[in-house]
């Protein structure tokens, strides 16, 4: 039996004839750069979200950066972030001209560790950018006071959190703005890149719209350097489709989650973690143990993929080398580096092939 970390032909199966007929439209039309379904997702994103405004980009990093511009960061300015993340968060502030600072991460959760952020910041700082991993929110309260008590931005890296719940409020609706990811693997993907930004504030929302067009108020006149990060019209076709879906996609998620926690529980690993009051979304379900690796090679013996997210944390990678941190400097998230993996977790996982992975691997431990 093989089982993939992500099937997304199941998952297309369920939607193909719609999506063949909105193309066809679309092509038809000849209407690809922004256009009538991009208004109509941004509508439905903001509405979702629980925010006033959505903007869509090219991509999650554009939605991370074009956050970043604007609300004016740029040349000599700090962002606090975390080191266990994929590149683009602190590649983003890079782009804006920025310096990521880096703050270690809960070891339960795997989110920025709340109680270490006051002592990173300096004069320089402007901003924090929390990220909820792996579809679980990071702890805000703590964030929002201490940007509050600093007269900070909040940037919600939510590229992996669309639909996850913080006491009662969506990802991406709690800071001053939240970026998305339709990266393809996401819960709710394209068929290629793009991203959202969302806001409830009526100057950022105006400023992210100028910004994803070459800074173009009106046709061929330009009142600041912006980029091109339009979302295509053929990309928001689908994902208005694909929205429709995400609900009861994201409960299938969680049932499979629960599935897994039951069987998994008396096992020597660590299951995700989820506090009161907040829904994981799962976009992945991460597990942690001292053996990942013999139980990765167990596992893909008997066809299970899984994947390491992530194996370098950012802070040890050679392109922000330059930023002075070295090995050590953030134990917990160098440790997650080493002992975290994903088993599939995806809607379309028959019982059959959640039952293979449950013995498989109850089997390794077993074994040893």
């Amino acid at each position: 039996m093989k089982i993939p970390m992500l099937d997304l032909k199941k998952q297309y199966s369920q939607f193909r004839r719609e999506a063949v007929k909105r193309m066809k439209r679309l092509m038809g039309d000849q209407d690809f750069i922004l256009g009538k379904e991009v208004e109509l997702l941004e509508e439905r994103i903001a509405r979702y979200c629980g925010t006033k405004y959505a903007v869509g980009v090219a991509s999650g990093t554009d939605a991370l950066l074009i956050s970043l511009k604007a609300l004016h960061i740029g040349n000599g300015d700090e962002i606090i972030t975390t080191p266990f993340t994929f590149m683009a968060t602190a590649e983003a502030i890079v782009l804006a001209g920025a310096r990521p600072v880096f703050v270690d991460i809960d070891r339960d959760t795997y989110g920025i560790d709340t109680s270490l952020i006051e002592r990173a910041i300096t004069s320089k700082t402007k901003a924090i950018m929390p990220v909820h991993l792996y579809g679980l929110c990071v702890d805000m309260d703590p964030i929002l006071k201490i940007a509050a008590r600093y007269g900070l931005k909040v940037i919600e890296d939510a590229a992996q959190a669309i639909g996850s719940e913080y006491k009662g409020r969506r990802a991406g609706s709690l800071g001053d703005t939240g970026a998305i990811s339709f990266y393809p693997s996401k819960n709710l993907g394209a068929f290629g890149d793009g991203g959202m930004v969302v806001t409830n504030d009526k100057k950022i929302y105006d400023r992210a719209r100028l910004l994803r067009v070459h800074g173009m108020a009106k046709a061929y006149l330009h009142v600041t350097i912006g980029y091109n990060s339009r979302l295509d019209n053929l990309q928001a076709g689908i994902l208005n489709i694909k929205l429709k879906y995400l609900d009861k996609w994201i409960e299938a998620r969680m049932r499979n989650a629960a599935f897994f926690n039951k069987r998994l529980n008396a096992l020597p690993l660590k299951l995700p973690l989820v506090p009161t009051g907040y829904k994981h979304s799962y976009h992945l379900y991460v597990l942690r143990s001292s053996f990942k690796d013999r139980i990765e090679d167990h596992l893909a013996k008997n066809g299970i993929e899984t994947r390491t997210y992530y194996p370098l944390p950012l802070h040890l990678q050679r392109c922000f080398k330059y930023l002075g941190y070295n090995k050590g400097t953030f134990p917990e998230a160098e440790k997650a580096s080493e002992e975290t993996f994903s088993i599939p977790i995806y809607p379309e996982l028959s019982a059959l092939q959640k039952g293979h992975i449950v013995r498989k691997t109850i089997q390794f431990f077993n074994s040893i």
